[in-house]
């Protein structure tokens, strides 16, 4: 049938081939089930004869009996029609004029046969290719679902493909029977009289279109309304109307929020503020809870620093405990603010979650929404105490607590501890580790040297419970020209250190080991050997003592200059027989640090 005058051919129109090409459809499939062989057979013989089979007769009803209708088309018989194919066109009554389709001239039985449904049909398929083009919208009702999709009448029946039928594909394209839809045209066949119609591309160019009128009518700060169509876990896709915005889980409210689907379900009508829009990349930032005035607007009114304050434990982490202490206000009590004694690892062991906790206010950033919380300020520093209780030259006993490479940390009393320093242990011993003097779970007598309440320091010393021998005692002992005998326990390349008595130390230079060049102290002297040296010199402040062996052996040798080693190690190695020791106090016992008590 050649298109009415002044209409565009449909053969005409532009077609998606590649979106018709992807649908797969079968066409002879597609045209049994639209029913069209039989329409097609009529309209390709232009205007028909008149009572010609499959030719379309007017008729008239002249009369209803039961489920039928009796139409007179003027031939020897009436013909006999399903009242039930005249409902689609809003019903019958006798006296009406109607077209019908000549099926049969005659049936078995000897009636006339017609069909008031297939001459609408055919009657529709002229007027879709008089009034449509494919990219029309058309709407229709869906009639039956049938193999790849559902047959909806626009007129005529047409094919919705089910990859068509939504955006995203339903589940069961079949629960779209017997609804109203709108759909765009993808093609008209004019040769097999078929069309095939998309919903989803209607969809999409609409919400295109919609998205471009959007982003230009959305300012930042208006309030829109939009249906939730998505869950995440950092939140909810709101689609505005053409364009999806993000609700982030962070804008859903002033409070502590576990999951979008604790505000907003799919499907949900919400009204948000339009936050940030960022038109290059099509993105849209929206708020929920920026409709409601913040509770931190006056936050340093209801919270001020100083202030304490009830609130609910909401959340532990490795470095504190998030506290709530009203709707949208939360603080950290970081561990470090849980004890004044204690060393926290873990909130855990202080706190639960749920539990009611009395905290100071310690700080606040109303800008990032920020409070910093303490816990042991609700209660008196021990610190604050430690001065008045244990002032400088106090005498205490306690347990080694912990050992560390510099020293041994002394329990003073439950959550105090004191420094005693490897350099507060002895006067005259070099201790290189705290495990040289004590061991953990010793008792031991300290005296307190210094109180530090600001960084919370005590320092311990042992060695001050007795007087420095470095003040009387030990340049009393050894005075420079004395000769005084010794025992060797280190040699190293710059000389040797000899033991002058239990703890005191003199250091024999490389170069007062002989008259002679020495180049390895063992070639002269050996570890554990004693030997008689000369004190050089007393330093007390340096608290050093300088010995010689050379200058010793000068007194006892004729011929101090020989250079001989056999010779030099014949004085070195037997001891005088009655030779004073320890500068000849011998009598009443050494001067040196032996005479010093320690407790």
């Amino acid at each position: 049938m050649a298109p009415a005058h002044g209409t565009k051919d449909p053969n005409d129109i532009m077609v998606d081939h590649n979106l018709i090409a992807d649908l797969s459809l079968d066409l002879n499939d597609l045209e049994m089930a639209l029913g069209q062989s039989s329409m097609a057979s009529v309209l390709e013989r232009g205007e028909v004869s008149k009572f010609e089979t499959n030719s379309i007769l007017k008729g008239k009803v002249v009369g209803i009996s039961g489920d039928y209708v009796i139409v007179d088309v003027g031939l020897k018989s009436e013909g006999q029609i399903q009242k039930a194919e005249f409902e689609e066109s809003g019903g019958v009554s006798i006296g009406d004029t109607v077209e019908v389709l000549l099926e049969s001239l005659e049936d078995a039985e000897g009636s006339v046969v017609l069909s008031k449904r297939k001459a609408d049909r055919i009657r529709g398929w002229e007027q879709i290719l008089v009034t449509r083009k494919e990219g029309d919208v058309v709407e229709g009702k869906v009639l039956r679902k049938i193999k790849g999709g559902l047959l909806v009448d626009i007129g005529v029946p047409v094919f919705l493909p089910a990859s068509q039928v939504d955006v995203r594909r339903p589940g069961d394209v079949g629960d779209w029977v017997g609804r109203i839809m709108r759909a765009l045209i993808l093609k008209i066949d004019t040769e097999r009289r078929n069309i095939v119609i998309s919903r989803r591309k209607l969809i999409e160019d609409e919400r295109e279109e919609a998205k471009k009128r959007l982003m230009g009518e959305l300012v930042e700060g208006s309030i829109v309304r939009g249906t939730v169509t998505n869950i995440a876990d950092f939140g909810a896709f709101v689609d505005l109307g053409g364009l999806d915005g993000l609700l982030h889980i962070t804008d859903m409210s002033w409070g502590r929020v576990g999951h979008p689907s604790e505000i907003v379900k799919p499907g949900q009508e919400i009204e948000v503020k339009v936050l940030n829009i960022d038109r290059e990349r099509e993105k849209i930032a929206l708020g929920l809870k920026q409709k409601e005035t913040s509770p931190w607007e006056e936050i340093e009114k209801k919270y001020p620093v100083g202030a304490r304050v009830r609130g609910s434990v909401v959340n532990l982490m490795s470095y504190g405990a998030f506290v709530r202490l009203e709707d949208g206000i939360e603080g950290l009590v970081h561990v470090s603010e849980m004890s004044w004694t204690r060393r926290i690892n873990h909130p855990s062991e202080v706190v639960n979650v749920n539990q009611e906790i009395d905290v100071v206010v310690l700080d606040f950033n109303k800008d990032k929404l920020e409070i910093s919380l303490g816990m042991k300020q609700t209660e008196v520093n021990p610190w604050e105490l430690v001065g008045e209780r244990y002032p400088l030259g106090t005498v205490i006993e306690g347990k080694v607590r912990n050992l560390a490479n510099y020293g041994a940390f002394i329990e003073i009393e439950p959550g105090i501890d004191g420094l005693l320093h490897v350099s507060d242990m002895s006067w005259t011993k070099k201790v290189a580790h705290p495990n040289e003097v004590l061991k953990k779970g010793d008792s031991v007598k300290c005296v307190v040297i210094e109180v530090d309440q600001e960084k919370q320091r005590v320092g311990l010393g042992v060695k001050q419970l007795s007087e420095d021998p470095w003040v009387e005692a030990i340049p009393s002992a050894y005075r420079p020209g004395m000769i005084v005998t010794g025992k060797i326990t280190k040699i190293t390349n710059f000389g040797v250190f000899v033991e002058l008595e239990d703890g005191l130390e003199g250091l024999l230079h490389i170069s007062e080991l002989a008259d002679h060049k020495v180049e390895n102290p063992q070639d002269v002297v050996k570890s554990g050997q004693e030997v008689e040296v000369k004190i050089l010199r007393v330093d007390t402040d340096d608290r050093k003592i300088g010995l010689s062996l050379k200058r010793a052996q000068w007194g006892a040798s004729p011929t101090p200059e020989s250079s001989n080693p056999a010779d030099m190690a014949a004085f070195v190695a037997p001891k005088r027989a009655k030779a004073p020791t320890k500068g000849g106090m011998d009598d009443h016992g050494a001067l040196g640090t032996d005479k010093i008590k320690l407790d």
